[in-house]
């Protein structure tokens, strides 16, 4: 299997985007098709949409001030704040990775090992469809992290 570019993604032949398991039945040639493509793109526009959705009620959330006189109530409170921008924090990086893996499925290289070449795999993509890289390649990547740090 080589990486080929492909043009403007597409739906399945009668129209209609793939499922999991129809995508997970397919055959190996078929890897990064049109309708695959169509797939991962439209589930990346739906996890941005999401990810935009709930920056917008952290703001909204955040901005509400609740005055309360008991010390302990308003260290509840602002624990509760840095807890949830700390989560919109990671939300803001998967946002970037999202993006990312949406222009490389545009650019025609989406689905393919940025170190190796090779294809990453149909279930990895489904389970974390922002990969670069891999199973092989990310575990060789933390495996240097662990042994020798950032």
């Amino acid at each position: 299997m080589t990486k080929t570019t492909k043009s403007t993604p597409a739906a399945s032949a009668d129209g209609r985007l793939l499922t999991e398991d129809e995508i997970r039945v397919m055959n190996e040639k078929d890897y990064m098709n049109p309708a695959q493509l169509a797939f991962f793109k439209a589930r990346l526009q739906q996890l941005e949409k999401d990810l935009l959705r709930n920056a917008g009620e952290t703001t909204e959330h955040l901005r509400e001030t609740v005055l309360v006189p008991d010390p302990a109530d308003r260290a509840t409170i602002e624990e509760e704040h840095a807890l949830e921008l700390r989560t919109r924090d990671r939300e803001r990086k998967l946002l970037k990775k999202v993006q990312q893996s949406i222009a490389s499925i545009d650019g025609g290289d989406y689905g393919w090992c940025e170190e190796t070449g090779e294809p990453i795999g149909i279930p990895r993509l489904i389970a974390r469809p922002t990969a670069t890289l891999s199973l092989e390649a990310q575990q060789r990547r933390e495996l240097k992290q662990k042994l020798y740090g950032d």
